[in-house]
């Protein structure tokens, strides 16, 4: 599933100029000129130029060797190419398929036969699908196993996304830390070089966290954006229980057995985890069983294939490379300000991951942390993460030298969308909401099939009480309608003007990796000009923190650009209103009373300052933004209502809007159609009969659980 392509010497370049010339053709387009160059005698590249290219698509993994021998260069096609930002949610990557734990392991372990004797290289994915020409590039830097496929379960989405390059470092091979913060600078170099305006991305795992933080911190000029997975610059301030293996291995012979391995990868937590996702599959007990046996041959194999090599000498001797890289790592922390992103497991039982996950951020300028309290040390084995929506969450993919909300957001596959929704969808099913769209000739339908395909759209309504209505909203039209909701946000959700008692970051990563963005015109007019369906809320914060009996009452400022902006690119504008949140809760104390209990009245103040302010020169209630948590009488459980009025077009009457006048008096009526929406709903849920949560348990026990409740008639 992986093989060898046109190996290069680790220390000199070849001197012959024939095979230059006989690599060129299979080369990028830069690396080709530079090949053609030493060909013709100009200079001689350092080996690793002469690796940048496309490998078979029919297996796993292309190495780019760096050998001590001398083989013929292997001529192999290009893949195709797409961009990013062309990615549909549901289409483009519904049919990638995600590597298994099995695969995995029956992979390294021929992996681990076929490379051991050899210097470290680099291996490039080929699993993944078409890369875009437009990626950055990412570097995986192993753990002290030196796996160069530590991220086999993400390789068909990072792919996508990235250009690919995974370090394997032979597990007896004996380079210094040294030698190997060359290796990668070379590349992180030359990368740069290439293409001086794109990002470099350096995923670190474990120990490959080590190596990581050293070659950033030697190179501060270059823009390099680090990804550290429970990283190992803990080594030597806290026992390491694998240390603690040594004096008990001395009983063994020069090769160590394949127990203490397992011992080691339960510690892991990836023996459980195989477990876990197997019984969480809920198949029949028979085929549990015998995928279960599958699963553990594959890791005895690999396993197995790690004792045939090892020592107890080179075990030794990759503890000590671990305590130099995190010595090294951890002296230079203190200067380090690359943008850096750490993933840290609240179960490993390896290394105190979530407490050093901390310490960094205290230390490292620019640096995030997110937990995965579940997780165990093997963070990329475990099939419960996904790493792309988890860069897209964090703000942390972008292809330039700024991150572009709109043009560097990575849509999440069903399955990704799945996962995210998954814990929220119990919201479904206690409040069955029921949606009602117009069709184009005024006819009111059960679903959403008043809804356009294609885009732009724009969709503008009523904010019930924090945010109440968004998860059915916008699961409904990714599971009815294949359509992405972009809404417009709040920037408190994307930045914070300081730390204090307003919610981490990490709270709104699921708001992110739904493509929300901070409002602001650029990122509005990038929404339209790519033909989304964007979700618009002019009441904002004062209409989703409303105070008592101002529930369906609408906060809109006296400003009209949301409807200049969508005839600019002929949009349709859907006015839309939801009711029921009366229906979840009472609201016992709002900002008003808060607002008399001193304690509360500070907090209010001091959440309020730490956000980005908006609507400052707004006046009235519109201009009060300030932030406080209700707190709320919850009730029996109602039903929520969405009903989208009739589609407003503007296409052709671009013209016509420019005019302030014009574009108020649009505006107005969706202001009104809004308010229109509110009043249908809240006289017509009087008449359902299953509004009350128990009707719709009879109904259901009566008819199946799948089945569709009836509503009102309309």
């Amino acid at each position: 599933m992986w093989s060898w392509t046109a190996p290069c010497p680790i220390s000199l370049p070849y001197q012959n100029p024939s095979f230059y010339t006989a690599v060129a053709g299979v080369l990028s387009t830069e690396a080709s000129m530079v090949a053609t160059s030493a060909a013709a005698g100009i200079f001689s590249p350092p080996p690793f130029l002469l690796c940048r290219r496309r490998a078979p698509s029919k297996v796993l993994c292309a190495s780019v060797v760096s050998a001590e021998r001398n083989p013929s260069p292997v001529t192999t096609p290009s893949r195709p190419t797409a961009s990013p930002s062309s990615v549909s949610p549901l289409t483009d990557v519904k049919g990638s398929h995600r590597s298994t734990l099995k695969d995995y392991f029956a992979e390294s372990a021929s992996l681990v036969r076929e490379t051991e004797g050899g210097p470290p290289r680099w291996l490039v994915p080929v699993d993944c699908g078409p890369s875009s020409t437009d990626a950055p590039v990412l570097l995986y830097l192993p753990g002290l196993t030196g796996n160069g496929l530590g991220l086999t379960l993400h390789h068909h989405r990072l792919g996508k996304v990235f250009d690919m390059w995974c370090l394997h470092i032979p597990f007896t091979d004996r380079k210094s830390f040294m030698g190997l913060i060359t290796l990668v600078e070379d590349v992180v170099k030359m990368e740069h070089c290439r293409a001086p305006n794109k990002p470099i991305y350096i995923v670190g795992e474990s120990f490959g966290g080590c190596l990581a933080l050293a070659v950033v911190a030697r190179n501060p000029s270059i823009d390099l954006i680090l990804i550290l997975s429970n990283p190992a610059t803990s080594y030597g301030a806290y026992p390491f229980q694998t240390e603690a293996l040594l004096p008990a291995t001395l009983m063994f012979p020069s090769k160590l057995p394949s127990s203490l391995f397992f011992m080691i990868s339960l510690l892991s937590g990836v023996p459980l985890k195989m477990v876990g996702e197997k019984i969480g599959k809920l198949l029949p007990l028979e085929q549990i069983i015998g995928d279960i046996s599958q699963d553990s041959d594959a890791l005895s194999a690999y396993l197995s294939a790690l004792s045939d090599f090892v020592s107890i000498e080179t075990l030794v001797w990759k503890l000590e490379l671990l305590k130099t890289g995190a010595a090294y790592a951890n002296s230079r922390l203190s200067s380090f300000k690359a943008q850096t992103l750490i993933l840290a497991s609240g179960r490993d039982q390896l290394l105190p991951s979530k407490q050093e996950a901390e310490r960094l951020r205290k230390v490292i300028e620019k640096c995030e942390v997110r937990v995965f309290e579940e997780s165990n040390h093997a963070l990329f084995l475990d099939a419960d993460i996904d790493f792309v929506p988890t860069l897209s969450g964090a703000g942390f993919y972008r292809q330039g030298l700024r991150h572009n909300y709109v043009y560097d957001y990575l849509p999440p596959s069903p399955d990704e969308f799945q996962r995210m929704y998954n814990p929220q969808r119990w919201i479904e099913t206690v409040m069955d909401p029921v949606m009602i769209s117009t069709r184009d000739n005024g006819k009111l339908v059960r679903n959403l099939d008043g809804i356009p395909s294609q885009g732009p759209v724009l969709y503008v309504g009523y904010h019930m009480m924090l945010g109440f209505e968004l998860v059915p909203l916008v699961a409904r039209f990714w599971e009815e309608r294949d359509i992405l909701l972009r809404g417009i946000a709040h920037p408190m959700m994307y930045v914070q003007e300081k730390e204090g008692q307003f919610p981490p970051l990490s709270s709104y990563d699921i708001i992110r990796k739904m493509g929300a963005v901070p409002v602001s015109a650029s990122n509005f007019y990038r929404l339209m000009s790519s033909r989304c369906h964007v979700l618009l809320y002019p009441g904002g914060v004062r209409e989703a923190l409303h105070r008592k009996g101002e529930e369906y009452k609408l906060f809109w400022p006296e400003q009209s650009e949301f409807v200049r902006m969508a005839a600019r690119f002929g949009a349709k504008i859907i006015p839309f209103g939801c009711v029921g949140e009366d229906d979840v809760g009472e609201l016992l104390l709002d900002y008003n009373d808060l607002s008399k209990i001193p304690y509360f009245k500070q907090a209010i103040q001091e959440i309020t300052q730490e956000a980005v302010k908006l609507r400052t020169e707004a006046q009235g209630d519109v201009s009060n933004q300030d932030l406080y948590l209700p707190i709320l009488l919850p009730k029996l459980p109602g039903r929520f209502y969405y009903y989208f009025g009739k589609p407003i077009k503007t296409q052709g009457r671009e013209d016509e809007l420019k005019s302030k006048e014009k574009a108020d008096e649009v505006y107005l009526q969706v202001k009104t159609e809004v308010e229109k929406c509110l009043n249908f709903l809240k006289e017509k849920r009087n008449e359902d009969p299953y509004r009350n949560i128990f009707a719709r348990i009879a109904y259901r026990g009566m008819h199946g659980s799948n089945s569709q409740v009836p509503t009102f008639d309309f």
